[in-house]
């Protein structure tokens, strides 16, 4: 127990430096206000579905979404590593992943409400910064571009986070933009509703620019630009492929191709990018025409252990995760991030017990997590097995310690090198066509301890 509070206490002293700020991100919290510890293993939670639970816990379940214990434990974690951050990102999906007839639009508020709450009261002086996810609608998913009942009553319980001027946009399409207050005004802070341009959203399959958004965005980035600000996208669904899944994208491919023009024409003054959706922990890189680094998009693991039914995944399960950033206050670099997490086993048998899985600069061997360092880790993971391996079993935070094979590589590496979906296909096949025979494990981990 003492090792885990000087641990603690040394992250806490990195973030002292009066330029240097830290915030943290949660995301993918998905409440299951019905899980029960029982022994009838069909009877555990409805996030479950058809399968089976045969370890469920206090603090919860692989096979299922968050039981309030669990997020509870996750928001006072926050509370005693770093009780005062400059603001906290909540980039979305609060309900659990059942059938659209098993919720309600007052089923949706009320689970927002309750987590909304329960962060006010841990962190009752502390900007919040939220986005939707695909689950905080009903029916899930088919989140519209004009005002309603759910985006009403969401811009009604964040009154206390949201500035006047962000009520507008927020109550036509759940979407804003403000200053980071914190900081004064060098700062920005642009939360997006991506779950418009989600490939499973049907409302907005044939519109071209879904409230509006993309053209709000350029508006928002230009008028950065000229006062000289510097901004932070935050949303929910992120552009390009899932790692887990080949050739499964998110976004619908106009949308997709949108997304990167923009970066890429406005990349000076985007100083970073943070979304969830996955409930793993991976990034996403973004290059000018002449294939230098521009930007970085970092995807933060989940809270929810459950385990994505989502066919063709393997091990889709992860620890509970949460994630702090150090970054520069004057340019808002990212200078560092720690991820914080759960070993939901060893919680169920002995106590719940919140512990650094790893500092980016540390794992990596990089300065900071400027787009050139994160695309130093990108050539560390494609070309050292160790590397790979590493970030690979923070992908699943710490879940899932398989070896990651060829085929795994090129899942990954090309995900993170190619948000684009024809650079991204031509990836796999270059990848796939130049593959290496498969390093076994007892190689590897030989490797790996010689390296170390």
């Amino acid at each position: 127990m003492r090792s885990i509070i000087f641990q603690l206490l040394a992250a806490y002293t990195v973030f002292t430096s009066s330029d240097r700020g830290y915030f943290w991100h949660l995301t993918d919290l998905h409440l299951d206000p019905n899980y029960t510890v029982t022994t009838d293993p069909g009877k555990v939670c409805p996030s479950a579905g058809d399968q089976l639970v045969t370890d469920a816990g206090k603090w919860g379940s692989y096979l299922c979404d968050s039981p309030g214990s669990l997020i509870n434990s996750s928001i006072y974690a926050m509370k005693t590593i770093l009780p005062d951050p400059d603001f906290i990102l909540w980039t979305g999906d609060d309900t659990p992943h059942v059938p659209n007839e098993k919720l309600s639009e007052n089923a949706v508020l009320d689970i927002m409400k309750w987590l909304t709450t329960l962060i006010l009261q841990a962190f009752p002086a502390t900007k919040v910064y939220a986005a939707f996810g695909n689950h905080d609608f009903h029916p899930k998913n088919q989140l519209p571009t004009q005002n309603n009942s759910i985006y009403y009553g969401v811009s009604e319980l964040w009154r206390t986070w949201l500035n006047e001027e962000s009520i507008p946009t927020f109550q036509k399409g759940a979407f804003y933009s403000e200053q980071l207050e914190s900081i004064g005004n060098v700062g920005r802070i642009i939360v997006l509703n991506t779950n418009l341009y989600y490939d499973s959203n049907n409302i907005t399959a044939n519109m071209e620019d879904p409230g509006d958004q993309f053209a709000w965005l350029e508006s928002q980035l230009s008028n950065a630009y000229q006062k000289g600000e510097k901004v932070y996208i935050v949303g929910h669904v992120p552009p390009g492929y899932f790692e887990k899944k080949r050739g499964k994208p998110w976004f619908r491919e106009r949308f997709n191709k949108r997304y990167i023009e923009i970066v890429q024409k406005h990349h000076e003054v985007i100083k970073g990018q943070f979304f969830g959706h996955h409930h793993t922990d991976s990034f996403r890189m973004f290059y000018n025409k002449s294939g230098n680094p521009i930007g970085s998009m970092f995807i933060a693991p989940g809270v929810s252990p459950w385990k994505t039914t989502l066919p063709g995944v393997n091990n889709g399960a992860n620890n509970p995760g949460i994630r702090v950033f150090e970054y520069d206050r004057k340019s808002l670099k990212i200078l560092d991030m720690v991820t914080y997490y759960l070993n939901l086993t060893f919680a169920n048998l002995e106590s719940p017990r919140w512990e650094k899985e790893y500092r980016l600069t540390e794992a990596f061997l990089v300065p900071d997590g400027s787009p050139q360092s994160m695309h130093k880790v990108l050539e560390k993971i494609s070309t050292n097995h160790c590397f790979l391996q590493k970030y690979y079993e923070y992908n699943s935070v710490s879940y899932d310690l398989e070896t990651c094979g060829e085929s795994c590589k090129i899942d990954h590496v090309c995900a993170i090198r190619e948000v684009d979906f024809t650079k991204y296909d031509e990836c796999v096949k270059n990848e796939s066509s130049s593959s290496k025979p498969h390093v076994t494990l007892v190689v590897m981990i030989l490797t790996c301890l010689f390296l170390n």
